[in-house]
């Protein structure tokens, strides 16, 4: 039964704030389309459709914007940092944020592509390095290495001996398509 609760709880942790992004961004969608075409039907009487996701689109690219400059990042520590002390918004916030930044933000972690001998010779599979350096676990010999699942939003980590891991020369972005479409895609050629 505690297995059963712990699977459930790491579930939770996964599909919370995957389901709570999701959530957010329809409900933001909708609300903005609906709004922003009754006014704009009251005052000019032309409906555009699809006028929400614009809408949503440019308030998540001025906020963007707004984020980045130099007078604004200490208001976004302080938020950072009041946020990081609630217990339950902590882990969903963290968790999001983190995602995120992993594959848009400026400490992206899927950036080194590589091929990872895993079950035994000749049986390998393509992933990222996350951590080059595992000395926080006591094992100086071993990597980081997340290994998308094909066709899902999900993956292993795997900590693999140094030995058993070889870097791509391909870009970081053309590997993760041709592991999330399973092979289907060309992989390019490899950049110098």
């Amino acid at each position: 039964m505690r297995n059963l609760l712990n699977y459930f709880f790491r579930g939770l942790i996964f599909v919370f704030p995957v389901g709570a992004t999701i959530y957010i961004l329809l409900v933001s969608i909708s609300w903005a389309n609906s709004t922003f075409n009754n006014l704009l039907y009251q005052v000019l009487g032309i409906d555009l459709p699809g006028l929400g996701i614009l809408v949503v689109v440019a308030a998540i690219t001025l906020t963007g914007i707004f984020v980045s400059l130099a007078f604004t990042r200490p208001v976004v520590r302080f938020f950072d940092r009041a946020i990081s002390k609630m217990p339950l918004v902590k882990i969903i916030y963290t968790s999001l944020k983190e995602l995120t930044e992993a594959f848009v933000g400026e400490k992206r972690k899927f950036n080194k592509p590589v091929l990872v001998e895993i079950h035994g010779p000749d049986i390998y599979k393509l992933g990222f390095i996350t951590q080059n350096d595992l000395n926080e676990l006591g094992h100086k010999e071993l990597v980081a290495v997340y290994c998308p699942h094909s066709y899902n939003f999900s993956g292993n980590l795997f900590l693999v001996h140094r030995s058993k891991v070889e870097a791509l020369p391909h870009n970081a972005a053309d590997t993760m398509k041709y592991i999330v479409s399973a092979g289907v895609t060309q992989l390019d050629h490899p950049t110098n």
